[in-house]
């Protein structure tokens, strides 16, 4: 009987922030455009057209004591639990992030010692073996650190491995920028194991590309849009919104095929696609193109599960956040069931995209 090692999935776990921001919440700020000159359109009607373009109403910020390595090693712990294993069992704790531990009212960018680190400090890990580290890669990290758990687990160095994507983009986003209102906050945690199956299981193919020529300044760091902002020092996350909308519509759906091809599935046997929620109408539309590559018509109606509407664009988070939801049966109606196989992807700052085939 041949046994192939796999990389499964044994627990998960998520941190959602408990502090609600509704769209209306931001009509008492005033909206610049990217030459610094105030918008002349009524907040009522800029709020209306972003939720109408995003689907997004609400959204969730941390509270102000927490950074976030608090919030990673929420989602840790939630993880273990769910995985019931020996947290001095893990082999590695690989935290992907984008802009380390950014405190409340300071947009300085805190990370050494790494937040893996201070996550395995805050779990009280005795372990010298069990390795931590970072991972930036813009909004696709957590899926990446994933794929690294996969090369860790087959080439034999690690049995156990906790990936976490975190990040608070509330302290990054610029108040007088439209575009602030697509960020949220979280965390979500997922632990991979070694397991020999005689059958395919777990990860059976990902596929990763970096356009890093043409397209890796669509998403920047760059000065607030209001030109008589307090602090001139404080630099904020920035977008080149319509491009990398047609960047992500046009490269995410060819990746996704590549990486089907790779794992020898059709798309037909895709039970789900947990796709990076960055824009509601931009994975319908990523989505819709990708059954068109297959010529395919009718998209399957429950396929995609969302939370973007009340969960914002949480960045690395938000593809372990959404599984973890689902696998708990939080997120009704959608379950993944033994068998079933799922397709994630996500696209982002670099610009990097990546894609992972997984069976249940």
């Amino acid at each position: 009987m041949n046994r192939t090692i796999y990389t499964v999935i044994i627990g998960t776990g998520n941190y959602i922030p408990t502090k609600h921001i509704k769209n209306e919440d931001f009509l008492i700020n005033e909206f610049y455009d990217a030459d610094g000159k105030k918008l002349e359109k009524g907040n009522k009607e800029i709020i209306d057209k972003f939720f109408e373009i995003t689907t997004i109403a609400e959204r969730r910020y941390v509270m102000d004591n927490l950074v976030t390595s608090d919030i990673a090693y929420y989602a840790a712990i939630d993880a273990i639990k769910s995985a019931d294993i020996d947290k001095e069992e893990l082999d590695y704790i690989i935290v992907a992030h984008n802009f380390g531990d950014v405190k409340n009212n300071d947009k300085r960018m805190d990370a050494v010692p790494c937040l893996a680190a201070r996550v395995k400090h805050k779990l009280e890990i005795k372990n010298p073996n069990t390795v931590a580290y970072d991972l930036l890669f813009g909004c696709p990290g957590w899926l990446q650190a994933a794929i690294q758990a996969d090369y860790l687990i087959k080439s034999g160095d690690a049995r156990k491995v906790l990936v976490i994507g975190a990040d608070i983009l509330s302290r990054v986003s610029d108040p007088h920028d439209r575009d602030s209102m697509l960020y949220a906050d979280g965390a979500g945690a997922t632990i991979f194991e070694a397991k020999k199956s005689e059958y395919p299981i777990g990860i059976l193919a990902h596929k990763t590309r970096s356009d890093t020529l043409l397209n890796y300044k669509m998403l920047h760091m760059g000065k607030s849009y209001n030109p008589d902002n307090e602090n001139k020092d404080d630099i904020f996350l920035k977008m080149h919104g319509r491009k990398l909308y047609q960047y992500a519509i046009e490269k995410v759906p060819q990746t996704i095929k590549e990486c089907l091809e790779k794992s020898n599935i059709h798309l037909s046997e895709i039970k789900k696609a947990l796709i990076h929620q960055a824009n509601g109408k931009m994975d319908d539309a990523i989505l819709k193109r990708l059954f068109g590559l297959y010529d395919i018509v009718d998209v399957p109606k429950d396929i995609m599960p969302m939370t973007i509407t009340w969960l914002g664009n949480s960045s690395v988070a938000t593809i372990p956040t959404l599984l973890d939801l689902i696998l708990k049966d939080q997120l009704k109606p959608h379950k993944i069931n033994k068998g079933d196989i799922l397709v994630l992807a996500s696209v982002g700052a670099g610009m990097n995209i990546n894609a992972l085939i997984y069976k249940m």
